[in-house]
């Protein structure tokens, strides 16, 4: 009993602390915060003010000084913000558009192409980076700084000027420069490949009399905290690097706002970490996309990630100083990744141009051994079927073939040990206040039909981590993102948008999270149910109920997660349910399926499942006069009514194996008679009060004659 009491509160513990976090308080925490932002931009944009400031957040510098960013006198739509056409280059590839801001020089303008926010196709296009002075800035920056306050060097401000003319372009790359007025002459060249790659080459001309100390540096800005995140740890969102000495730093805004030290850097403001190293990549991530800095692979740099009191995060390097003879000049390049975390094309870049473990931007977790091949396996599939959801069901396929022969001798030491059930009950019967015995005549039993217990959890041992491989594969990779699959799914990485609570649309109105159950996670629980009806019942009663009810509680717990790791699961089930029952049937040629899972009733003869019951020959009523082996009987009964007596007495005297293999005698011991050491005959119990009875059988017993009952 104080097993089975903890083993439900410690179930009703988790599941409680599971199911109050995500649907209590994740899940409402960031639809609330996202409808919030959009509203307050809504505000924003109607009144020409600050998001910040229509939110309620006190009006603040950008960031500290430390670090310099555009002067913005209000904020505006970011509509409003990109409008001006002669302070901006414009650029349209198969994969970005968007416009290079001559104020400042930086690229602050990038839009998707290929993706859209919602699965209808007419919405508008993903937007990744946005200038300053729009309600979500986020920009990349390029440039020199120096110690010396007499010579000017470009800064977010700075006025450029193109050479020439015409759009940026793949092949085409544009020039800008800027001359500071005391013999320093920048350029800035920005090149941009088929996809999502810029190149930008930043120059410095001496043309003073003297040498000048300049250091190279390149940053992220992101002068907002996103409110649309994932919102679980199981995938990280925020700032990120990784270098080769230092290995990977990931920063949530709120572990970057903890980095930052407002005493850093003469008072200015930074971060609290400074990495000095070489080589690799930094920037920000979302769940699909990312904004990262590719410095010089083989020139040693100083790394900072930090966000501000005031929700402003950069990510920034500086290469090491440099001089600048007079008539000489110095370069300073580095890349700029803005897109989508293709898998293809991000393996394509490390490869190209050597980036250290590039392939780290896309978060395959902590078991990149089992995401990355099934990743690959499904795109593969989906090259050959032109759909995920078949790529996922062939997938499940394979998955089940791979571990056939341990899920099936799983299988059926799960069937043999569902036959033995009527044995164990009866054990438990007989030692029902002897749990030691009990365990003891248990594993003796096990032991003797050659059955592992443990054996059935083999299969879902191997399921779960295919399970949580699947799960991060359609939660990072970014071709799986709007996948359809047929009817109602739309999008294989999203939940199922169908609810039984609304009567699949029907009912004009939004339940609560935690009420949010389509008609996809239904038919897996409903798969699930199947599947668990042909394993072997629990023999605790509270366990039994327990299991019972698990399809309902997985269904719950399961509907708020992708649409293709549901489908996964589901078809998953009825492979495993396929395979049972075949598995079954080869046991035990008898077996009826229907009345298996519960859907026919037993007609009355022993049921299915115990062998003892099945096989054991009917035994014969025993006639008056004649023993159970079938010969004479020394002690005739008195009347008809006493067979029945007799025959209860013979079923109760039946021998029972216990734990050591003896035989014992479930009821009280019998008197034995001394001269034959063989147990002695117990006369039938005549009724009372019929002494012509009790004389009768006296008078039988000496004679030894079989007489019918009455002369």
């Amino acid at each position: 009993m104080d097993n089975n009491r903890n083993f439900i509160i410690a179930i009703a513990l988790s599941l409680s602390v599971l199911l109050g976090w995500q649907f209590l308080y994740m899940k409402p925490a960031s639809d609330k915060a996202r409808q919030q932002a959009i509203e307050a931009q809504q505000k924003a944009a109607e009144q020409g003010a600050d998001p910040a400031a229509a939110a309620g957040a006190p009006i603040a510098p950008r960031a500290s000084s430390a670090i310099p960013v555009p002067t913005t006198p209000k904020f505006m739509s970011r509509e409003a913000a990109v409008a001006d056409k002669s302070k901006r280059i414009a650029f349209d590839t198969s994969s970005l558009t968007g416009s290079i801001n001559l104020k400042g020089g930086s690229v602050d303008d990038v839009v998707l192409k290929q993706y859209r926010q919602t699965v209808d196709p007419n919405s508008p296009p993903v937007t990744l980076l946005s200038p300053a002075g729009s309600p979500e800035p986020f920009y990349a920056y390029t440039g020199w700084y120096t110690d010396q306050a007499d010579i000017p060097v470009p800064g977010p401000d700075t006025e450029w000027k193109q050479e020439g003319s015409g759009a940026l372009a793949p092949g085409k790359p544009v020039t800008l420069t800027y001359d500071n007025g005391k013999g320093l002459v920048f350029k800035r060249a920005i090149a941009l490949d088929e996809h999502y790659m810029f190149t930008i080459t930043d120059t410095v001309e001496n043309k003073s009399g003297k040498p000048v100390t300049l250091r190279p540096r390149a940053e992220v800005a992101r002068l907002y905290e996103p409110t649309n995140l994932f919102g679980y740890s199981v995938l990280h969102e925020g700032l990120i690097g990784l270098f080769k000495d230092a290995g990977l730093k990931e920063l949530t805004y709120s572990a970057a706002i903890k980095n930052f030290d407002p005493a850093a850097d003469n008072g200015k403001g930074a971060s609290k970490e400074i990495i000095s190293d070489k080589g690799g990549w930094l920037g920000f991530t979302d769940q699909y996309w990312a904004a990262v800095l590719v410095p010089d692979q083989s020139k040693p740099l100083t790394a900072r990630l930090f966000g501000t009191p005031q929700k402003d995060f950069f990510v920034e390097f500086s290469e090491n100083p440099v001089t600048v003879a007079p008539g000489a000049a110095e370069t300073f390049t580095n890349k700029l990744f803005a897109g989508a975390k293709q898998v293809a094309l991000v393996d394509q870049y490390m490869e190209d141009n050597k980036i250290d473990r590039f392939d780290k931007l896309v978060d395959w977790g902590w078991f990149p051994f089992l995401t990355q091949p099934l990743y690959h396996l499904l795109n593969w599939l989906y090259q050959h079927v032109g759909n995920f959801g078949i790529a996922i069901l062939l997938t499940t396929v394979l998955v089940k073939l791979l571990f056939f022969p341990l899920a099936n001798k799983s299988y059926s030491a799960m069937n043999k040990l569902k036959m033995l059930q009527p044995e164990m009950k009866k054990i438990q019967e007989r030692f029902k206040d002897d749990k030691p015995r009990q365990q003891q005549a248990m594993m003796a039993l096990y032991k003797k039909e050659k059955v592992n217990p443990a054996a059935g959890c083999l299969p879902i041992l191997v399921q779960i981590p295919v399970f949580f491989a699947l799960y991060k594969v359609l939660l990072v990779s970014i071709e799986m993102r709007h996948a359809p699959f047929y009817g109602w799914i739309h999008d294989l990485s999203a939940p199922d948008p169908t609810n039984i609570f609304t009567l699949f649309g029907l009912i004009p109105w939004s339940p609560p999270h935690f009420l949010m159950l389509g008609a996809l996670p239904l038919i897996m629980g409903l798969s699930m149910w199947l599947q668990m009806r042909l394993n072997p019942t629990p023999p605790d009663p509270i366990q039994q109920k327990i299991f019972a009810w698990m399809p309902v509680l997985f269904t719950f717990m399961l509907a708020p997660f992708q649409a293709g790791l549901i489908l996964y699961w589901t078809w998953n089930n009825i492979l495993t349910f396929a395979q049972q029952a075949l598995i079954m049937k080869r046991q035990d040629k008898t077996m009826d399926l229907l009345q298996q899972i519960g859907l026919k009733r037993s007609n009355g003869a022993a049921k299915h499942g115990s062998h003892e019951a099945a096989h054991r020959p009917k035994a014969e009523p025993v006639r008056p006069g004649k023993a159970a082996d079938g010969k004479p009987s020394s002690v005739p009964p008195a009347k008809a009514e006493v067979t029945a007596p007799v025959a209860e007495a013979a079923e109760a005297n039946e021998a029972a194996p216990t734990a050591a293999g003896e035989q014992a005698v479930i009821d009280k011991p019998q008197q034995t008679d001394s001269a034959t050491a063989r147990p002695a005959a117990q006369a039938p119990v005549a009724p009372r009060g019929n002494l012509a009875s009790k004389k009768s059988v006296k008078q039988r017993g000496k004679s030894g004659r079989n007489r019918r009952p009455g002369r």
